[in-house]
């Protein structure tokens, strides 16, 4: 896919790197996932996490990966090999979990895209960092610590990046961009409810061009 800056992504690229924020998207209308997908890529936000919380999520990705090019949609509250095989088919292209296991961690390895398994503590840092993962989720981000806790972990781990979610919204965001090892971060503040229930594609449009020049206003990348 072809990415704001003109440049190729693929799928030994990061994550972290293709956008400053990645929107964590609750779809209930699989109808509304193309829309949706189109304008929050229109703003300026490629990467997408459709979470797993609902009946429709898999059509939702699988809809957005057929008919949304620019997109790279993955999957997020991915909490079982199952979920991974799942998402996988329906066309994800990453995949996001709150927390992980060595089994869940096991079959995300093997499905052959990208990856971010939560983490909560420095334990949990460490022990993936063993395992040779390096680029983690910071969940849930303000109550875990926000971005005091993740400029305690900068000093001693510094070869761990995270997608800090969970609370962050427009105000906080920059915040956590400008720590070192932040690369980007999650949120579903440019999709209000009341916007995704008008169908206001517009008005998300406009909040994802929002959030994507957020980049710029963190100035210790």
């Amino acid at each position: 896919m072809m990415l704001p800056d003109g440049t190729m992504w693929d799928m030994s690229a990061s994550i972290l790197d293709l956008a400053p924020v990645v929107p964590v998207v609750v779809v209930q209308d699989a109808a509304d996932a193309v829309p949706l997908a189109r304008a929050l890529v229109a703003g300026g936000l490629p990467a997408i996490e459709v979470t797993l919380r609902t009946p429709v999520a898999l059509d939702a990705i699988r809809a957005i990966a057929g008919e949304v090019p620019d997109a790279v949609v993955g999957a997020g509250t991915v909490i079982t090999p199952e979920q991974v095989n799942e998402s996988i088919a329906a066309g994800a292209r990453f995949l996001v979990s709150p927390g992980w296991t060595d089994v869940l961690l096991e079959a995300m390895r093997a499905s052959g895209v990208p990856f971010l398994p939560g983490v909560s503590t420095t334990s949990e840092v460490v022990a993936l960092l063993e395992r040779g993962v390096t680029e983690m989720k910071f969940f849930p981000a303000q109550a875990a610590g926000g971005t005091a806790y993740l400029k305690s972990l900068a000093g001693p781990l510094p070869q761990a990046r995270f997608c800090p979610t969970g609370g962050i919204g427009l105000a906080s965001a920059p915040e956590y961009l400008a720590l070192p090892n932040v690369g980007c971060v999650g949120g579903t503040w440019m999709l209000p409810e009341d916007a995704v229930a008008a169908r206001d594609w517009v008005r998300i449009e406009s909040l994802a061009r929002e959030a994507a020049a957020l980049s710029a206003d963190a100035t210790c990348r």
